[in-house]
């Protein structure tokens, strides 16, 4: 059972790694800046709408497309891993029928 936990929790954290920036692309966080008709535009415009016509610098929209246009920081590449790797170890208790 060790075994298998680790082997998720490994492939969990690489897995996200790897695919969070792919996801980020798919949404319209671009290094050239949010796409048109994206998620990521409807996001932007809901939240500028909510805070008077800009969107707040920290936000979860800020955030997304400063990593979306520079990629991961050392920081942001470790939270994504931990997550990954919670995922995998949660992913690891899910027994085959």
């Amino acid at each position: 059972m060790i075994g298998g936990t680790v082997v998720a929790v490994g492939a969990g954290a690489v897995g996200a790694v790897v695919l969070f920036p792919l996801a980020l692309g798919a949404a319209g966080f671009t290094s050239g800046g949010i796409a048109a008709g994206s998620v990521a535009a409807k996001m932007m415009a809901t939240t500028a709408v909510a805070n008077g016509g800009g969107v707040a610098a920290g936000s979860v929209v800020a955030v997304l497309q400063s990593v979306g246009a520079a990629g991961l920081s050392g920081v942001a590449t470790a939270a994504v891993a931990t997550a990954g790797g919670a995922v995998g170890w949660l992913g690891s208790f899910i027994r085959k029928p």
